[in-house]
């Protein structure tokens, strides 16, 4: 890999997810906390001086047109007319599919990196504008914080979460976000809530959560995708030891518990079912290359 630089991808999960609306446009109108996880996809570029963006190695399921890592370096240099290029190498931690933000996260730190290596200064609210372009998650990442979020996902605002560890179980199911959406039981018209009401609960420990704060697609996907369901029951048996609650990360598959050490992380994970993928990661606090792009 030589002169190639690594750049890490970290994951998501949503604390919460309430579908609050529909757009004309058919998006839906969302709440939602993203927390940051050190759980890390590492993207290795080289920037060239031919104009060419190419990914130089395989991707399981990721054809090079589709990655987002590729249509992210595109995007910036058809944006910008930057007259370099760049070559790719995506290591892939981050499961895919599993509502943990793989693809959006590799796509923003591409755009971040981009902007410091073809030296294009671009704010992080332009970097952010362009991203929302790629995905509805790709902001956030790019924003660089927890953050509660409002529209489709691109409405940001900074929150304070308490330092905690996760154990995220992927039942290694493939759900199908725009068939949920789609679901004519899905609750679509929730009553709003505001930052203020999220941080205090939140501030007094995720088991005050509750039915308060809620995914509300989970009970869809659980009901169409049973080892989703399995996966929740099995990680609640924990919960009740931790006072918190196991939760499905944005459309699923991932279910995540919050618990209180790294310690107690890992006797969990090493229990999980045989099958199921599963990792133990601490929440971050903020992006680790929130100061590429300039506010």
């Amino acid at each position: 890999m030589q002169d190639f630089q690594p750049y890490l991808a970290p994951a998501k999960i949503n604390l919460f997810l309430h579908i609050t609306g529909q757009r004309a446009d058919g998006y839906h109108l969302l709440q939602t906390v993203f927390r940051l996880l050190d759980l890390y996809d590492t993207i290795y570029l080289k920037p060239n001086e031919n104009g060419t963006v190419k990914r130089v190695n395989d991707v399981a399921g990721v054809p090079e047109a589709q990655d987002l890592c590729v249509r992210a370096a595109t995007l910036l240099q058809q944006h910008t007319q930057c007259p370099l290029g760049v070559d790719i190498f995506l290591e892939k931690k981050i499961p895919m599919g599993g509502g943990l933000g793989g693809g959006s996260s590799d796509a923003a730190t591409v755009l971040l990196a981009l902007n410091r290596l073809w030296k294009l200064n671009l704010s992080r609210t332009e970097l952010m504008s362009l991203g929302l372009k790629l995905g509805a998650d790709v902001p956030f990442f790019i924003y660089g914080k927890n953050a509660w979020a409002e529209g489709v996902g691109e409405q940001l605002q900074a929150v304070n979460l308490q330092d905690a560890y996760y154990v995220v179980l992927n039942p290694n199911v493939n759900v199908s976000t725009a068939q949920i959406f789609a679901n004519k039981q899905l609750t679509k018209n929730a009553i709003p809530k505001t930052m203020s009401d999220f941080s205090e609960v939140a501030n007094s420990g995720m088991h005050n959560l509750g039915a308060e704060f809620t995914n509300h697609l989970e009970k869809i996907v659980c009901s169409e995708y049973p080892a989703v369901l399995d996966c929740l029951t099995w990680l609640n048996q924990f919960g009740l030891n931790q006072s918190s609650d196991a939760r499905m990360s944005g459309s699923g598959a991932s279910v995540f518990l919050e618990v209180a050490s790294e310690k107690i992380a890992t006797e969990i994970c090493n229990q999980k079912p045989k099958g199921i993928q599963g990792f133990v990661a601490k929440g971050l606090n903020q992006h680790p290359l929130i100061d590429f792009a300039s506010d």
